[in-house]
């Protein structure tokens, strides 16, 4: 077997993902709130750009690969102390357009909540380079899958290993060339260890399971999702969340990649506030 060269591998996922441009992909992504709203609101239909403005996100210090910064919203407990600190990621894989709106969704939900002992820390968009990148890619600007690039304990033991004989090189899941390569992940672990969630939502499309990581119990339901454990992977964030850190990580898998109901939007947040 070849030796693992870390470069040559980026370059093929790059091309397998249609990502042509030099080096990267993405070069000088929306730096400004209103211009990163409008090029989200080209992307989805469900998100205007008033709604995204209003939103009210800040940038804090992460950046995308690209420089692109990875909004949130912070919302405070209206009784204080908290009694819970949840941690909701969107868009972690760029494909996956409908994790964007649930958030959005979310966030508008969580400030309109009349009575709330809970923190939150909203992120639309993990992946903005894979998001704006035409067309959209799963994976970050640099060919990597930051759902596999998270500090598992058997990262540097399996991953790779997995990548390999599990998934035949597909390089839409390719893990990076060492765990937590990716300034992306980079901040997602930063928002972890500061952050210090004691709950945190992942979601994803298209396979329509609701799966669950790290001390029960588990949701039986959020939606019309149903839980279905299906395990984890080398360096993916149940994993390192759910198993590494013991914090319960719940993984959403919505039923498709682009389209999301405004019923089952508000049913999966209704569910998520009673469990």
């Amino acid at each position: 077997m070849k030796a693992f060269d870390p470069r040559r591998v980026r370059r093929l996922a790059l091309l397998a993902c249609g990502i042509t441009l030099p080096a990267t992909a993405l070069a000088g992504g929306p730096a400004d709130i209103k211009n990163w709203c409008a090029a989200v609101s080209q992307r989805l239909n469900a998100i205007t750009l008033s709604r995204c403005m209003s939103a009210e996100l800040s940038s804090g210090d992460g950046r995308s690969v690209q420089g692109v910064p990875l909004w949130h919203h912070d919302i405070a407990p209206r009784v204080k102390p908290a009694l819970l600190k949840v941690l909701v990621l969107g868009g972690i894989h760029g494909d996956e357009g409908a994790s964007v709106s649930l958030v959005f969704d979310w966030i508008a939900r969580a400030r309109a909540a009349d009575v709330d002992r809970v923190q939150w820390r909203m992120v639309p968009l993990v992946n903005p380079d894979g998001f704006l990148h035409r067309p959209a890619t799963r994976v970050n600007s640099r060919g990597v899958d930051l759902n596999r690039n998270f500090p598992t304990a058997d990262w540097t033991s399996n991953a790779q290993r997995y990548w390999i004989a599990r998934t035949g090189r597909d390089p839409r899941r390719f893990p990076g060339p060492s765990a937590m390569s990716e300034p992306e992940t980079q901040w997602v672990h930063k928002q972890i260890e500061q952050f210090r969630p004691d709950l945190i939502v992942s979601v994803h499309a298209p396979y329509g399971v609701l799966d669950f990581d790290g001390p029960p119990p588990a949701p039986d339901k959020l939606g019309s999702l149903f839980l279905d454990q299906v395990g984890i992977y080398p360096g993916s964030l149940g994993n390192y969340g759910g198993v590494g850190k013991g914090v319960p990580v719940v993984t959403i898998e919505l039923k498709h990649a682009l389209k999301l109901p405004g019923t089952e939007m508000a049913s999966m947040w209704s569910d998520l506030q009673d469990w």
